[in-house]
């Protein structure tokens, strides 16, 4: 199968973000990973083979590890189950649809998100890595202060942080999501709110970086979005610790003081950066081997994970 950029079923789109497709049908939604990749929040013309059940195959994997203390959106992801909702819902002959969509969709419930992102963060990288930088804490004598978090002077890049820290940031329709402080995100959506939603992540990251350790990944940071279903609840929606979402490191090759090899889009972030792309649309061709490259780390993390 050729990788999947965009889909176009005969069905209400609800939503077609940087990388999913989602389709209305009525009590529940369809959601479609495509093959596309999004770096420095644009999307490349380029997509990656398999990336797409690779996010599934994660996500799915996750919310069923998580799911006796951790409410989510999943409802199923099993090809006849889809099947059976998709001829519920007018299609004839799903089984048209079959080669687009098998492994690379979720049955979901409809949830109303949060207009934040839960970022967990372990070790001092991406962008933490850069405002740290920025802001002297590489050489400073003092521990450094940002978005209201106290960080350890002297820490080098990749450096493990003293206990796992929890950044939101905000979303943004368009350009780049921004890091906020956790007084902030109560500002926007309550301090009992963004309290919960703080413990949820940080017992997610855990749970999943422990998890991780054992099959020779470093969980480095992850991010997580959360809504709220037909009944008030709080629930894990979108997807959960994939390539897409997560650093995920090689536990055997760790080495702080550097960028790490990682099972993630950083290899493309690398690439990009490289080439002095200024990050604003149009996003340039990937050349066929960083297509390839980025493919097998997607693959690797999925194998490792869930063996």
């Amino acid at each position: 199968m050729p990788p999947l950029f965009e889909t176009n079923l005969s069905l209400p789109l609800h939503a077609r973000g940087k990388v999913r497709d989602t389709y209305d049908l009525g009590d529940c939604l369809l959601m479609v990973a495509t093959d596309r990749l999004s770096a420095f929040d644009v999307v490349l013309p380029t997509p990656i083979p398999d990336k797409g059940r690779v996010l599934t195959q994660l996500s799915v994997f996750w919310f069923r590890k998580f799911e006796s203390w951790m409410p989510h959106h999943l409802i199923s992801a099993e090809w006849s189950d889809i099947a059976n909702t998709l001829r519920r819902v007018g299609i004839p002959d799903p089984e048209a649809y079959r080669a687009q969509l098998e492994e690379r969709s979720m049955l979901v419930k409809r949830a109303s998100p949060f207009p934040i992102e839960c970022v967990a963060r372990g070790y001092l990288a991406g962008s933490l890595w850069k405002e740290y930088r920025a802001a002297g804490g590489a050489t400073a004598d003092a521990p450094i202060l940002l978005h209201g978090i106290s960080l350890p002077p002297r820490l080098a890049e990749s450096a493990e942080l003293p206990e796992p820290i929890f950044t939101p940031a905000t979303k943004a329709h368009t350009g780049h999501d921004e890091n906020i402080s956790f007084v902030q995100a109560c500002a926007l959506i309550g301090t009992e709110t963004a309290s919960l939603l703080r413990d949820y992540t940080l017992r997610l990251y855990r749970e999943a970086q422990a998890y991780a350790r054992t099959r020779g990944i470093l969980l480095a940071d992850t991010k997580f979005e959360f809504g709220l279903d037909a009944d008030g609840r709080i629930i894990l929606i979108d997807e959960a610790l994939t390539p897409d979402s997560s650093r995920f490191w090689d536990a055997a090759l760790y080495a702080p003081g550097q960028p790490q090899p990682s099972f993630d889009k950083q290899f493309v972030r690398d690439y990009l950066e490289s080439i002095g792309w200024d990050k604003q649309p149009p996003a340039p061709a990937l050349p066929d081997d960083i297509v390839a490259q980025t493919a097998e780390r997607y693959r690797e993390a999925l194998r490792r994970l869930t063996a």
